[in-house]
């Protein structure tokens, strides 16, 4: 399916200075079906913001139908371009991913699901997934009900909670307090060989999805971090790897958004879902 690529300045609420985000939306192009409706998926970038890579990332899942949007997440320190890959590059991002609030990503995200809510091509069932500080956000867009599934590519930080400025965030504390019990499902995904995420980071994470009843698929391969990055990754992109995650997570978009199947229920409630 071919795609069209095309960009959106929101306003910020949380900005003091006023500045917005730029969100950046590819969707399926097919002329001659003018009124068709598409699911929605957020994509969550690294600390590098909106690169090629990610572009690249997002583009394959719009070309299997789908409406995407990639936000800005340095919006309040910097436009919109791409972060550079090197040294001077990864200390700008990583130093932003602790100088912004963690209120401001949730704001972030909102935005993000508010626009592809407001698309005419957009049908309003939507999933998210991300990479690397991505993920850890694509995790937490699941807390809003409108968010069907996410899925969360080698997501940092949510085991040491030190997202975002102070290092202090709360995405497992709210996970323990049920903000994701029998609501999104969620695939958590990370390579044994990742030193950002350590053996121990996984099983605390994996034990409180568990212990909480989050639907969630927990997959361990054999990669390093940044493992779907096609450029500047360090000698660590798979790429036949990454086809088959990539897959995957076709599989849990298409049967969690993809398709509309009507009224959600779990254990004989049904679950409103309301974009």
């Amino acid at each position: 399916m071919l795609i069209q690529k095309t960009y959106h300045d929101l306003p910020s609420k949380l900005d003091a200075n006023g500045r917005s985000i730029r969100v950046f939306v590819i969707s399926p192009n097919v002329p001659e079906y003018p009124h068709a409706k598409f699911p929605g998926v957020v994509v969550f970038s690294e600390i590098y913001q909106v690169t090629g890579p990610v572009e690249r990332f997002a583009g394959q899942i719009a070309s299997h139908g789908y409406v995407v949007a990639c936000p800005s997440s340095f919006h309040e320190f910097e436009g919109p371009d791409p972060i550079p890959y090197d040294v001077e590059g990864t200390d700008r991002g990583n130093r932003y991913k602790i100088e912004k609030e963690v209120a401001a990503y949730d704001e972030d995200a909102t935005l993000s699901v508010d626009l592809l809510c407001s698309l005419s091509n957009c049908n309003g069932r939507i999933a998210t997934t991300g990479m690397c500080l991505g993920g850890h956000l694509a995790f937490r867009a699941a807390f809003d009900p409108r968010v069907l599934s996410s899925v969360c590519f080698f997501a940092t930080d949510i085991h040491s909670a030190t997202l975002g400025k102070g290092k202090k965030d709360d995405s497992l504390e709210r996970v323990r307090a049920g903000a994701l019990t029998n609501k999104a499902e969620l695939v958590m995904i990370f390579g044994k060989q990742d030193t950002h995420v350590p053996r121990a980071g996984r099983d605390l994470i994996r034990k409180t999805l568990e212990d909480a009843n989050v639907t969630c698929s927990f997959l361990e391969v054999q990669a390093q971090h940044a493992f779907i990055r096609d450029e500047s990754s360090k000698g660590r992109w798979d790429a036949a790897l990454t086809r088959n995650l990539f897959s995957f997570m076709l599989e849990v978009f298409e049967r969690t958004v993809g398709r509309d199947m009507g009224p959600r229920i779990v254990n004989g409630k049904e679950i409103e879902h309301v974009c």
